[in-house]
């Protein structure tokens, strides 16, 4: 399993990057990203933290932890800015906290984030037609998630996106162990959203280019 949407105690996970990072090991995992919460306050903090983890810290042997960001509930206007500065300090890759239904996102938050290049759109809700073709004329990563209720419009975003050819990824949202999945229960969330294995298979691919992308740049 390759995980890019993960959260620690850097923000409201309940676990050590490290301890996040063995118990993915455990399950089966061989790349995990922890991507914990930043808005204006803590993007700092929080960034260097999880690439000192990555660059001072080889915790274990076959799982790569790859350092990201969620930007959360920032307001469209200020989201290009978080995400230019968390490049300028070598985080590895930034997640937007899109429009989920089951949270008051301000609209006009998964435009912003395609716009601002961030590399995954997570949960992006009911998102529209114009957001999803921009999405896939720019790169980004959009997000079939496992989380409960940011899953309820699955459907909706995995056949919007076959539909406009925008590229997909299979992720968590982890914030607590019992969140981590295998690799044959995320088959299971990518069928239940109207996918097929190939599309799996396709959605890790899309993960591992990602992560590898990352990988060569930061070690």
């Amino acid at each position: 399993m390759i995980d890019l949407h993960t959260h620690s105690l850097l923000s409201d996970g309940e676990l050590l990057p490290s301890e996040l990072a063995r118990r993915a090991k455990v399950i089966g995992y061989t790349v995990i990203g922890i991507s914990d919460h930043v808005d204006t306050t803590n993007f700092e903090h929080v960034a260097t933290s999880i690439i000192k983890l990555v660059k001072k810290a080889n915790f274990y042997k076959d799982i790569a932890i790859i350092p990201g960001a969620e930007i959360t509930h920032v307001p469209p206007g200020l989201i290009k800015e978080i995400v230019d500065e968390l490049r300028k300090i070598g985080i590895g890759y930034v997640v937007v906290h899109g429009e989920t239904i089951s949270e008051p996102v301000k609209t006009g938050t998964n435009r912003e984030a395609i716009e601002s290049g961030a590399d995954i759109l997570a949960h992006p809700g009911i998102i529209t037609e114009e957001d999803m073709a921009f999405a896939a004329q720019k790169g980004t990563l959009i997000e079939i998630t496992a989380r409960k209720g940011h899953s309820l419009t699955n459907g909706h975003v995995a056949a919007l996106a076959k539909k406009m050819g925008a590229r997909l990824i299979i992720d968590t949202d982890a914030h607590s162990p019992s969140d981590l999945i295998a690799d044959e229960f995320a088959k299971k969330v990518v069928i239940g959203a109207g996918l097929t294995i190939d599309d799996f298979f396709l959605m890790q691919k899309n993960a591992q280019d990602l992560a590898k992308k990352v990988m060569d740049k930061i070690l």
